[in-house]
């Protein structure tokens, strides 16, 4: 579905580095880009958007050129049938729900598609307020229903949940899934959410300095060493105590306090903040640094 080799020099923190990516998506997929800040996962998505020019390479979509440097190929990104959620709503602050949403419509007269999407984002009862009126788990779904209503083969999601409370975050998280899948779009996110990239994607990219470092499913990547626990969760390191032979490592999960028993060695790469996963297996307790 998505065909693409793009190349673009970049500089990051006034450090540069050279964006090199070659990727296949299909139809229907949904990963997650994720990497340190700077590696390239925003510059990415804004090189398949448009917003951004590569310096060398293509990019096919359905077997369609929106950009091939040798030919001097570059579809605008308004041509380009893809929505692009952002951390910033950017909603129009004049205008009502409804009418930010039916601002984007392909056709400005399919008000049965946008009668739909106010359902699907539960906006229908909100359609006459103002993005003012609105708290910010509410102005996302009314951003997300109107990267929609381009009715999209591509949606592109830049962290679009990370300025929300954990609540409203895995509500959001149900929503976009069940959007993913009703209208049977091929969805590219970037985050850093471990929680989040688990329960949506089917595929994760790892980038580092501007390159592929690893392509594979969520817990492969997250749960190396874990993959056969009986359960599995995710947290912050808290505390370490030395208890002579052993270390006790306290791990906040959610609202609750874990206290995992671990052999020495196995903790001389882990600090207070760090971001782990805990497992069991066969009775034994796991701990990996994420």
């Amino acid at each position: 579905m998505i065909d693409l080799k793009l190349r673009k020099s970049l500089t990051s923190d006034g450090t540069a580095m050279v964006l090199d990516i070659q990727l296949n998506i299909a139809q229907g997929q949904f990963i997650t880009l994720f990497g340190s800040s700077g590696s390239g996962k925003t510059s990415t998505l804004r090189m398949i958007s448009g917003l951004m020019t590569p310096d060398e390479g293509h990019l096919l979509v359905k077997d369609k050129s929106w950009f091939d440097a040798s030919k001097s190929i570059h579809v605008s990104p308004g041509k380009r049938k893809l929505g692009y959620l952002f951390q910033d709503y950017a909603l129009f602050p004049n205008m009502t729900v409804k009418e930010n949403i039916a601002f984007a419509l392909a056709d400005s007269k399919d008000t049965v598609f946008l009668t739909e999407l106010l359902e699907s984002m539960d906006l229908v009862q909100l359609q006459d307020f103002s993005p003012a009126q609105l708290s910010g788990g509410q102005q996302q779904r009314v951003a997300l229903a109107r990267a929609l209503a381009v009715k999209p083969e591509i949606l592109l999601l830049d962290e679009p949940l990370s300025a929300l409370d954990h609540s409203m975050r895995e509500k959001l998280q149900e929503y976009i899934l069940s959007i993913h899948r009703k209208y049977s779009l091929t969805t590219i996110l970037v985050s850093h959410d471990v929680s989040e990239i688990i329960k949506l994607s089917d595929l994760l990219i790892e980038l580092d300095n501007g390159k592929i470092r690893r392509k594979c499913t969520p817990r492969e990547f997250f749960g190396a060493g874990l993959t056969s626990a009986k359960f599995q969760f995710q947290g912050e390191i808290i505390a370490i105590h030395d208890e002579d032979v052993v270390h006790i490592i306290h791990v906040k999960i959610g609202s609750e306090l874990v206290k995992v028993v671990c052999d020495i060695d196995e903790t001389k790469n882990l600090t207070i903040g760090d971001k782990v996963m805990v497992g069991s297996k066969a009775f034994n307790p796991l701990i990996k640094k994420i």
